[in-house]
């Protein structure tokens, strides 16, 4: 992994961004709104990547140049230096970019966020319609 390093410049870089369905094509989303994901997060993305077996670096302290309160990005290997694939099944970034934002929806993470939300959820308020003082 030391020898790889160095060429960590070479590697792809995903934002966030890119995948999520909240963004629109303006502000960086760069695959279907049908196929993205909303709000992924780097650790997120690293997961699917280490899921598929991709070499991948998080860069906590990078931000998105359009939007600079975006922060952090992936770095990921798709190609060795002899230029054979990592894994044969994503050949470019489109590809990984749909298989991530196929796969975040079903991460461990957000799975168990939705489990205890719809678990603590209560009953309809007993308050009844408008509020507030009555005209005379």
């Amino acid at each position: 992994m030391d020898a790889q390093l160095p060429n960590m410049k070479k590697w792809i870089v995903i934002y966030p961004v890119y995948i999520n369905s909240k963004k629109t094509m303006a502000e960086g989303r760069r695959i279907a709104v049908a196929k993205a994901c909303e709000n992924p997060t780097c650790a997120e993305i690293g997961d699917c990547c280490s899921y598929l077996k991709l070499p991948f670096a998080i860069e906590i302290d990078k931000a998105y140049p359009r939007d600079f309160m975006q922060r952090g990005r992936v770095r990921v290997l798709l190609k060795t230096e002899d230029g054979t694939l990592i894994n044969p099944s994503i050949s470019s970034r489109k590809q990984l970019m749909l298989r991530v934002a196929e796969m975040v929806p079903r991460h461990h993470g957000r799975t168990k966020k939705q489990e205890t939300a719809s678990t603590s959820t209560t009953g309809p308020s007993q308050k009844s319609g408008k509020g507030g003082k009555k005209r005379r």
